[in-house]
């Protein structure tokens, strides 16, 4: 059964998330099934802006090492680095609404309630 699309709106695609179950050559369902045997699904914006912010903070981190490397004043890097764990934060809010907007919601939809005690689990890591 095909759900719409919770991020873009615009376009229908199939709504299970075990590993191989997207079609052969469908980039929108390429990645990694991670360890549920699930795959996200999120809109092509979504994973551009997410893709984006970490290639900046990966470039922010790499700042940080020529940071140390030069001996910079520690209070400095230790600023760059809570603006490290800023932007990750940023990155983490962004997926988590994804997911609460998609992956969630279709599995509560689905009958499984299983997906409730799995985010508290994942939002207490996150709160760490």
């Amino acid at each position: 059964m095909a759900t719409k699309d919770t991020h873009s709106g615009n376009h229908d695609h199939d709504n299970r998330h075990v590993a191989g179950a997207a079609g052969a050559g469908d980039d929108h369902h390429a990645g990694h099934a991670g360890k549920h045997g699930r795959k996200s699904h999120h809109s092509d914006k979504l994973k551009a802006d997410l893709t984006a912010r970490l290639n900046r903070i990966e470039g922010q981190v790499r700042g940080i090492k020529g940071l140390i490397e030069k001996d910079t004043y520690c209070d400095d890097v230790l600023h760059q680095i809570a603006a490290v764990q800023s932007a990750l934060n940023g990155v983490g809010k962004l997926l988590l609404s994804g997911h609460l907007k998609s992956c969630v919601v279709e599995r509560i939809q689905e009958g499984d309630m299983d997906v409730v005690d799995e985010l508290l689990k994942t939002m207490n890591t996150l709160m760490k």
